[in-house]
């Protein structure tokens, strides 16, 4: 049974892209008055991108992480028929349809790790949901980490469960660590692991992910190249994430023997 509350609201104007952002992100306002950071269906890794973003935010929330509300966000056509820029145009023009937006957080500062000050014990927690979940792209170069009102709030999970691209060999990934984290930004701050750990156990179980996954809307699992059907899909990835929960004290170690 959901009982996650994921509102869907509409997009009612655009406003602007943000081009440091690979799959060229923007800054919208929905129906219900506040702005967002909409991610695109229609950007480069598509729909998979949009899952991956959903399910590492919605598990770093159930760690007790700060992430941006997630809501799903529904643009129309007629938003690519007014845009002069091209490329934007073809973005909107594909990504008609139910996409992804994170609450905007105005102010916000990228994540620093000369500067900003982070308690051990939420690095930790970041470095070993990345692990989870397998997330690439969490490193000094790209943080994908703000600081709002003086805490660490979680962004950008798209490069995560890299997993999907290729259902054919996903079940290949299931039993593999995560190297990968030697290169963690928040790695050298991460210096309560284990008490970390012993916290997601307690607040990260199969009814959890079942619930997050079960929210994945089922046009998203829809695609012309993939081989299995949307519930197949969802069994797959509650089959990856519970693996991977089961080998967090792995991860642990793993992430320890990198510092």
């Amino acid at each position: 049974m959901k009982t996650m509350d994921i509102r869907t609201v509409n997009v009612v104007q655009y406003i602007q892209p943000l081009r440091e952002g690979g799959s060229l992100p923007a800054i919208v306002k929905a129906d219900d008055g506040f702005l967002y950071v909409l991610k695109f269906r229609g950007a480069g890794q598509g729909k998979k991108a949009l899952i991956a973003e959903f399910i590492g935010g919605e598990l770093a929330r159930a760690m007790h992480l700060k992430v941006p509300e997630l809501v799903f966000m529904n643009l129309d056509a007629s938003f690519s028929k007014t845009e002069p820029d091209e490329e934007i145009q073809d973005l909107l023009k594909f990504s008609v349809g139910l996409n992804l937006g994170l609450h905007f957080l105005s102010s916000a500062i990228t994540y620093d790790p000369l500067v900003s000050e982070l308690d051990p014990l939420t690095a930790s927690k970041v470095v070993l949901l990345d692990c989870l979940i397998s997330n690439i792209d969490r490193t000094a170069k790209n943080t994908n980490l703000l600081i709002w009102k003086k805490e660490l709030w979680i962004i950008d999970n798209g490069a995560s469960l890299y997993f999907h691209h290729n259902w054919p060999t996903w079940e290949t990934h299931l039993k593999r660590s995560f190297p990968l984290v030697k290169d963690h930004v928040l790695l050298p701050k991460a210096t309560h692991l284990l008490q970390a750990s012993e916290e997601i156990k307690k607040s990260i179980h199969i009814a959890v992910i079942t619930e997050i996954v079960a929210n994945i809307p089922e046009d998203w699992l829809l695609s012309e190249e993939d081989v299995f059907s949307p519930g197949e899909i969802r069994t797959a990835y509650i089959t990856f994430l519970s693996t991977k929960l089961s080998m967090l004290d792995l991860f642990v170690k793993e992430a320890e023997d990198a510092k």
